[in-house]
């Protein structure tokens, strides 16, 4: 990679704006710009503009809780994110792109991000990309976004990142618009109605 920074797609993506209609698509169904090109490093672009970007290196960014976040097999073919905390979030694993602002721990808080002091389910070090670049800025040698030679060889896409332990991961909810990440426990599964139908009554023989 050369720089121990992160690619120069990595800044330019996190300060993008995303989830505005396409300017040129905005008629369209689903126009929403939200995939990004780490090849040409410009604007966030709608589907429809795939097209110009054909053989490009691409990821798509997702929303959760009024924050970017993007799937982690498609970002760790890129960069290293090890160290950053990752959420299962309607079965797909996670990374949020920036911090997100909390006005203080809450009680029992057992792991915090060392940026932002964000509340974390398990003992990661960042609770996104965008502070552990901040924690390489500060001079920490042991943080890397360069993959060691190898280490993606033979990685499925949905394998985790490195961990300080092997911890299962938070779940909550996810798509491409606005949901909220719930808690640290699994979901609890839906409630059905369990109601039986009265069937026709039948009399007794004689």
């Amino acid at each position: 990679m050369g720089n121990e920074m992160g690619p120069p797609w990595l800044k330019p993506m996190l300060k993008t704006d995303y989830f505005f209609p396409c300017p040129f698509h905005s008629d369209s169904n689903k126009s929403e710009c939200n995939m990004y090109c780490l090849d040409c490093m410009g604007n966030a672009f709608c589907s429809y503009c795939l097209i110009h970007h054909q053989g490009h290196r691409l990821v798509q960014i997702r929303r959760s809780s009024y924050h970017n976040v993007v799937r982690i097999n498609e970002i760790q073919k890129h960069i290293d994110i090890s160290c950053i905390q990752p959420y299962i979030i309607n079965s797909a694993k996670i990374v949020f792109l920036n911090e997100r602002p909390q006005p203080k721990p809450g009680k029992g808080v057992t792991y915090t991000c060392e940026i932002c002091a964000r509340s974390l389910p398990d003992s990661f070090r960042f609770c996104s990309l965008g502070c552990k670049l901040n924690g390489i800025r500060r001079g920490d040698s042991e943080l890397t976004f360069s993959h060691k030679r190898g280490a993606f060889d033979g990685m499925d896409s949905d394998d985790e990142p490195s961990t300080p332990k092997k911890i299962a991961f938070s779940s909550g909810s996810i798509s491409s618009g606005d949901e909220n990440v719930n808690g640290m426990s699994p979901d609890t599964p839906p409630l059905f109605n369990r109601h039986r139908r009265k069937g026709i009554p039948h009399r007794a023989p004689f």
